[in-house]
């Protein structure tokens, strides 16, 4: 299990085990965590799992698919540490992965 904290637009942290082989959009809608509603249900094909990944773990979290790129257009307040959150494995590497969620996903 990876213990991986999602943190809220107004600073609520919610820390959560998730499986290897989820991704962490599975691992929040499995634990109620407000912020990543995930309409298309991890197909990469909406924006609505959009978070930002602590930059000491975009390195092992992957790099973005040309997919994924084409999604974040749609996202609000795409910054470069910004991630469709169903486009993230979680693997053992990623115990203590911290992401945030934006304000307009609050």
């Amino acid at each position: 299990m990876a213990k991986i904290t999602y943190v809220e637009f107004n600073g609520t942290e919610h820390v959560v085990d998730v499986k290897p082989g989820m991704s962490v959009m599975e691992g929040a809608v499995k634990n109620n965590i407000p912020g990543i509603d995930a309409d298309c249900g991890g197909a990469c094909a909406c924006a609505t799992c959009h978070v930002y990944v602590e930059e000491t773990w975009l390195e092992k979290t992957g790099d973005k698919s040309a997919m994924e790129e084409s999604m974040l257009d749609f996202a609000e307040n795409v910054a470069p540490n910004s991630r469709l959150s169903c486009q993230i494995n979680v693997t053992d590497a990623l115990d203590g992965l911290v992401v945030r969620m934006p304000e307009s996903q609050h």
